[in-house]
């Protein structure tokens, strides 16, 4: 298939296409003439690192991983790990963050309601 025709299957641009080539992470794409030919495989590592940058991966991270020909699934699986592990730090900071804010909350509710009582005497 040519690169419009997999852009589309694969919900991305052609310039993003040539630029995933340009990195290494589809491998050798073959070439007829001037027109790149795509195959499947190549629709499934291009759905792979769109999945990929939805949950975060930069592709600089990828890189290591999905360059050339062969993906290094171990290697995936350990990056996958090393994200969870982020995410769920973040979660943990964001959970600390909700609790402060829920705090300064209740102190401010506690001075309007201080100040409602002053205003009402």
């Amino acid at each position: 298939m040519y690169i419009g025709e997999i852009a589309r299957l694969a919900g991305t641009s052609p310039k993003a296409l040539r630029h995933y080539e340009a990195l290494g992470l589809l491998g050798d794409v073959r070439r007829s003439g001037a027109y790149r030919i795509y195959t499947q495989q190549d629709l499934a590592q291009v759905k792979l690192i769109r999945q990929a940058q939805a949950l975060g991966f930069r592709l600089a991270e990828l890189l290591p991983v999905l360059a050339g020909d062969e993906t290094d699934w171990a290697a995936l699986s350990q990056h996958i790990a090393a994200k969870r592990a982020q995410v769920q730090g973040d979660i943990a900071r964001l959970r600390q963050l909700d609790a402060q804010l829920a705090d300064i909350d209740t102190e401010i509710g506690d001075c309007l309601a201080r100040q409602h009582l002053q205003a009402a005497a």
